[in-house]
């Protein structure tokens, strides 16, 4: 090398290497055009003393780490337009106005009652020190005689207020045990000690109104407490949400029908709650959440704390506890999102009915030509399976209404049975199972987090619950015109039941009361009979009002609108479960398409014994032989004896509501007593 020149070697087959003089390499060449300076020593050098600057793209606004951080994120603010005479308080006020007013609103929610001021609320994540202020935060003056001032009052409380799921799924990596991402990009959380509801553990506040106003007595769900004990229970509820770092806090709707949704408010201390409840209620968009105002029900769940079981009414540690005079919900001893679900169902069933509208436990579906149609059915009936069909949207899969204006999904998600789930018998369910769906207490593989939906390790009843427009044929918005066909699903395992049944309006009435369908034997040694199980109108863990109301309702609805009501025996034929054989799927969906059509109603009908049923003698596609339960058990003295049995079993369930009066004279009540089977 001669004369401070760069030499050349080659290499990798030909490929020139170049070797600086001094043995060094050579300056490092940029995007940008160089200039070079010759120094004394002759070396080249750029005009910036031999820093290379790449300005390919200009420097990034920060000075920390912290400001870049910082950059990362940006606030959507809502940009609702201010109407005339609306009257909204949030629309023509500041970003810190509007966040000072929603903080006063859950301050006082989770206001003491025997404290003069609610706690003191700060928007955030505790984790971030800069979200806790230096000097006071948001609290709400509640008028009442002071006791003390507690720990609680001299501390900040962190709301986290309307999360996202993305921010909600950090929240649950973060801080709760048992907290994964599956591999499909759900949710996996567990509920602790409880996996199921607990309906016993279900308390209402028995006053003056609810005295006169709800069921009562043998066969109801409501037990009865007093105001006294509902208020021990909401100030542990409020203490121990208030003495905590962070609450979540969900403002949403219930209630597809804007003219009569609901405002609810959830507080809770999980993120998984939050997720759950995202999910399930209506969500509102920024610019409806701007205006929420004051919720007209509320929700404390303090699932992670035990009520005291000294306590008047307490008989174990869990306590659900609902008072519809001050329109609150209390959790204490149970992690089980489904009792903030159907919490609120049981609400709707007292609030709805009082508005002349109907609430219903039922999948709901439209055809293209507007043509709706209700199912009811317990589990094992084929409720899922037969509302879901591609040809049909899904207005919803569990709640809805129907008032003047048509029917309407009370839920804006899904809350589906995993056990034994796959992707060729519920592809729609399977496929929602993403980014954004709350899976509970599934089992998963440790290292790729893929879902065993076979496994019952923890329960059988293992739940997915996700946004119904992760539903590819869902219908936005959840509404639709009035039904025309009323289905009503049984899954008789006794195999006497006719596979469809045209029903009149007091016999839709009285299968509606009755709610039947029958399960299969358990694994008990020497069971073997199939058991009659009875829920009245489908659902009666859930109404609060006598079932014969809810039943007069739908007749009324009925009949006003024109819809007829069907019966549907997804069970067995030619024999009880054991020596009989199911229904065929097929034959199942070729009969609900002919309800949807229209063509039942004009086909030919005959009367079945007992139970007075009217039969079809042929549909398109179901050989006409089974739709004559009689004709397909060779034993026909063992089919008698069987529908004997089970009409028994009705009558026997019946006499519950054969003495509640409803109608001009009890006539009511006797029309759908003289609807049941006749022996």
């Amino acid at each position: 090398m001669e004369g401070g020149k760069a030499e050349f070697s080659f290499a990798n087959g030909g490929v020139p290497a170049v070797v600086s003089p001094r043995g060094r390499l050579p300056p490092i060449q940029t995007s940008r055009s160089i200039s070079f300076k010759k120094t004394k020593d002759g070396e080249d050098r750029d005009g910036n003393d031999g820093i290379c600057h790449d300005d390919s793209t200009p420097p990034v606004k920060a000075q920390t780490i912290d400001e870049l951080h910082s950059l990362q994120k940006k606030r959507s603010a809502p940009t609702t337009p201010v109407k005339d005479g609306q009257g909204a308080p949030f629309a023509t006020i500041s970003d810190e106005e509007r966040q000072r007013l929603q903080l006063q609103s859950i301050s006082a929610s989770l206001a003491s009652l025997t404290r003069e001021t609610g706690p003191k609320l700060v928007k955030g994540d505790p984790a971030r020190k800069a979200d806790t202020p230096k000097i006071s935060a948001v609290h709400h003056h509640y008028f009442t005689p002071t006791i003390s001032v507690s720990d609680s009052a001299l501390k900040f409380t962190h709301v986290l207020y309307n999360l996202s799921p993305a921010e909600l799924y950090e929240q649950a990596i973060k801080y709760e045990k048992g907290s994964f991402i599956t591999s499909t990009g759900a949710l996996a959380t567990l509920s602790g000690a409880k996996t199921g509801r607990a309906p016993r553990d279900k308390r209402v506040v028995f006053d003056e109104t609810t005295a006169e106003e709800l069921w009562w007595g043998k066969g109801s769900p409501n037990i009865e407490m007093d105001e006294h004990t509902f208020l021990v229970n909401r100030e542990r509820a409020v203490d121990y949400l208030n003495s905590l770092d962070k609450v979540f806090v969900n403002d949403q709707f219930l209630n597809w029908d804007p003219v009569h949704q609901i405002k609810v408010r959830i507080v809770s201390a999980r993120a998984y709650h939050s997720l759950f409840m995202h999910n399930m209620c209506i969500r509102p968009t920024p610019e409806e959440l701007e205006n929420f105002g004051t919720p007209d029900f509320t929700i404390y769940n303090a699932g992670q704390f035990p009520c005291n079981r000294y306590t008047h009414y307490m008989t174990s540690s869990t306590s659900v506890d609902l008072n519809l005079a001050r329109k609150e919900m209390v959790i204490l001893g149970t992690q089980y999102a489904g009792e903030m679900k159907k919490g609120l169902f049981s609400l709707m069933h007292y609030l709805m009915p009082k508005r002349q509208i109907l609430s219903l436990h039922s999948g709901c579906n439209m055809g293209k030509d507007g043509n709706v149609a209700l199912f009811f059915g317990l589990s094992g009936t084929g409720k899922t399976t037969l509302s879901t069909d591609h040809n049909r949207l899904l207005i919803g899969d569990d709640e809805h209404c129907w008032s003047d204006n048509g029917v309407s999904n009370i839920e804006g998600g899904c809350y589906a049975k995993c056990i034994d789930l796959s992707k060729e018998k519920e592809p729609d369910i399977w496929n929602a199972i993403k980014f954004g769906t709350v899976l509970e207490n599934v089992v998963l593989e440790e290292h790729t987090r893929e879902v065993d939906y076979s496994d019952k390790s923890v329960t059988e009843n293992t739940r997915a619950a996700y946004p119904i427009e992760f539903i590819p044929n869902a219908k936005i918005p959840c509404v639709g015109p009035h039904p025309r066909n009323v289905i009503l699903l049984a899954c008789d395992a006794f195999g006497v039941l006719p596979p469809v049944s045209k029903l009149s309006l007091s016999q839709t009435m009285y299968h509606f009361i009755s709610g039947y369908t029958a399960l299969v034997a358990g694994t008990e040694e020497g069971v073997k009979e199939p058991q009659a199980t009875f829920s009245a109108c489908f659902g009666a863990a859930f109404i609060m009002l006598h079932p014969t109301r809810y039943a007069a309702m739908l007749a009324e609805k009925m009949q006003r609108y024109g819809a007829t009501g069907w019966l549907v025996n997804t069970g067995w034929s030619g024999g009880r479960y054991g020596v009989g054989s199911r229904i065929k799927l097929a034959y199942t969906r070729k009969i609900i398409d002919a309800i949807h059509s229209g063509s039942l109603l004009t086909a030919n009908y005959k009367k079945t014994e007992v139970f007075g049923l009217d039969i079809p003698t042929e549909i398109e596609g179901v050989p006409s032989e089974i739709l004559d339960p009689m004709n397909t058990w060779q034993d026909k003295a063992a089919y008698r004896e069987t529908l004997l049995k089970l009409a028994g079993l009705f009558r026997k369930n019946f006499e519950v509501f054969a003495n509640y009066k409803i109608g001009k004279d009890g006539n009511l009540t006797e029309e759908i007593l003289a609807a049941g089977p006749n022996f």
